[in-house]
């Protein structure tokens, strides 16, 4: 089994079809194909062998697409890393994955070789510099300048064989390469092709990060199909409405906080979605009064989507999406969930608890970290570290991360549910509860925001504070300080890291008492 077969099929029947757009390329099935084969040939040229890892360090562009689909002909493995990465942190994942050969913007190219001494594994040679050059550095035009655009001898693989390792994109703790599978990716191709109601005459517009996992729920489908995918190098709201019609776009994914830009463009009005079947949220949670916005743009084309790249999802359908919009939906055909508690014991319906799961896309293990991986596979369930529960009709409902809870005065208090409080008011956009020591309650909750640009000037800050406490549920929900933010900083997804916002915070002398 090999998950190029795919495209393999579709240059051979389907050769004049469009596959790929990216700016001014329009690529045809044929042609993409060819473009394919000259890196695996070149690849395999170099000496490179089945298993062995492939690092890609760029912004989105047409030769990281080109990677993802040569490293499964010629069964080696790719390994997206964040362009975000400064040398040292690249450093230590290219060493962590085994990276053999990688493809790198000048930026990450420069940061590396500053970064000390050489990668064991990774050789100066195998370094391809992409979308510019560098000194003592390989292009990717020379790298595959010569090779032959003829298919390679395809590899055969288990389906087990890994196809890709995607780090996670959290902000703490040891890296953790998810190992994905020839037969998960295929799972993704045809289980979100049927969630999305795509078709081989839809198109898919997709403006995030290629290295964040979300990518992969519409690229994946758009390959299998034969259908048209049309990649932007950058996030720019307006140029994402100017495609759209231009496209005539049928399906999206976008996390959050690109979803708030895209409705927030100046030029932006709800008939310029006119050809958008499916809008999809994910990566985050999506504020329920943002919903409701989106919701009344969109109508039934609004979907929602929680997950985990280890394996795991449940969707909200644009159908159910009226009814129970708080919700994050149900899991689909093939996956099951638990909600279970402290001993691993199922919950009854509406009491919070850790959402556990299993499906046809679970990933094979963290790479070369057993220990991790038996403490997020327990008896074939994958263990997510969210908190939720679940109505009487099996819909989910987040409540937060394990992680991200905050213990004040001995109770449980969610960030997600002041959140879910501040963002109701018109003058913030966004908003980041997190939790600091404190010597009486022991964790005390600070909140940071980000303003609505109308109000970013003259916002009455301490009104602002006095509103949320106002507001909250509950006394131990009460913020203890508000902090404002130009904008959060995110990774290469887009997702906002609440770790950063709250180190930030905590390297402020001033502290609330």
């Amino acid at each position: 089994m090999n998950l190029a077969r795919i495209l393999i099929n579709h240059a051979s029947f389907n050769p004049h079809r469009i596959a790929v757009v990216v700016g001014e390329q329009r690529l045809s099935f044929s042609d993409f194909n060819q473009r394919v084969n000259r890196l695996a040939n070149a690849m395999l040229e170099r000496g490179i062998k089945q298993g062995d890892k492939i690092a890609c360090v760029t912004q989105n562009c047409l030769e990281m697409l080109d990677l993802y689909w040569a490293t499964a002909k010629i069964g080696a493995v790719a390994v997206p890393l964040s362009p975000l990465l400064n040398g040292i942190a690249l450093k230590g994942l290219l060493n962590h994955s085994d990276s053999v050969l990688a493809l790198l913007s000048p930026e990450a190219a420069e940061g590396l070789q500053q970064s000390g001494p050489h990668n064991p594994n990774l050789a100066a040679t195998n370094r391809i510099v992409v979308g510019g050059s560098l000194d003592d550095h390989q292009t990717y035009n020379q790298f595959v300048s010569g090779a032959s655009s003829a298919e390679p001898p395809l590899c055969d693989v288990a389906s087990s064989a890994p196809l890709m390792i995607v780090y996670s994109s959290g902000t703490t703790g040891e890296p953790k390469g998810i190992v994905l599978s020839h037969y998960a990716r295929s799972m993704y191709c045809t289980l979100y092709a049927s969630a999305w109601r795509m078709t081989p005459e839809s198109i898919s517009l997709h403006t995030g990060s290629l290295v964040f996992n979300g990518a992969f729920m519409t690229l994946l489908p758009s390959f299998f199909l034969g259908s048209k995918y049309v990649l932007h190098e950058a996030f720019d709201p307006e140029e994402i409405l100017n495609t759209i019609e231009r496209e005539k776009v049928t399906h999206m994914v976008m996390v959050p906080s690109q979803i708030l830009a895209l409705l927030d463009c100046p030029s932006f009005h709800p008939t310029r979605l006119a050809s958008l079947e499916a809008l999809i949220s994910l990566g985050a949670t999506l504020h329920l009064s943002h919903k409701q916005r989106l919701l009344s743009v969109l109508g039934e084309r609004f979907y929602e989507m929680y997950g985990l790249a280890e394996g795991f999802m449940t969707i909200l359908d644009k159908t159910a999406a009226g009814s129970k919009l708080a919700s994050v939906g149900t899991p689909p055909p093939f996956f099951e969930m638990r909600i279970v508690d402290a001993a691993g014991d199922d919950v009854p319906p509406n009491t919070i608890g850790e959402i556990v799961g299993r499906g046809p896309i679970m990933m094979e293990g963290y790479y070369r970290r057993p220990d991790l991986t038996s403490k997020a596979m327990m008896d074939g369930w994958l263990h997510s570290g969210d908190v939720g529960y679940v109505d009487e009709e099996g819909f989910l409902y987040l409540s937060d991360r394990k992680k991200d809870m905050i213990k004040s005065g001995g109770v449980s208090v969610y960030p997600r549910d002041i959140e879910e409080v501040i963002v109701r008011h018109p003058a913030i956009q966004e908003a980041a509860v997190f939790g600091i020591p404190h010597e009486k309650w022991g964790e005390t909750p600070i909140a940071a925001v980000v303003l609505n640009p109308d109000h970013a000037t003259r916002a009455p800050i301490e009104e602002l504070k006095i509103w949320i406490n106002q507001n909250v549920g509950a006394k131990f929900q009460r913020i203890a300080d508000l902090v404002v933010f130009e904008d959060f900083p995110r990774n290469a997804a887009g997702k906002t890291l609440k770790r950063s916002i709250q180190e930030i915070y905590l390297n402020n002398p001033v502290r609330p008492t």
